[in-house]
């Protein structure tokens, strides 16, 4: 059984930054690339960026300028940080990580970026 430990969601104005964070454990982080998703009301669940357990990032065309993916893998932590945020960046974001065993998923953080 996996777990995830995700934390920074919220509501924002546009323009306004936002960093989000998953915490998984040990024996899972090191073997994963990881990744965040997000699903947006009445819309599919979409890539937003991924790291590969060597630092290879990909960014949803969206995104890319905007957030940035990192992982600390003493602290087994991805985190996603989002600038420049638009009303269309509005989703659940969910922690997702992929190794040998399949795919995780976290519970999903809501971020709102209203004003």
């Amino acid at each position: 059984q996996v777990q995830f430990v995700e934390s920074g969601g919220g509501l924002v104005q546009p323009g306004g930054s936002l960093s989000l964070s998953c915490a998984t454990s040990r024996g899972i982080f090191i073997i994963s690339t990881m990744a965040w998703y997000r699903q947006a009301p009445g819309k599919q669940r979409e890539l937003v960026a991924s790291i590969t357990n060597s630092g290879t990032t990909n960014y949803a065309d969206s995104t890319k300028g905007r957030f940035t993916i990192s992982r600390d893998n003493a602290k087994n932590t991805v985190y996603l940080r989002m600038n420049s945020l638009q009303p269309d960046d509005t989703a659940v974001y969910s922690c997702n990580a992929r190794n040998v065993r399949g795919d995780f998923w976290g519970q999903g953080t809501q971020v709102t970026v209203s004003s």
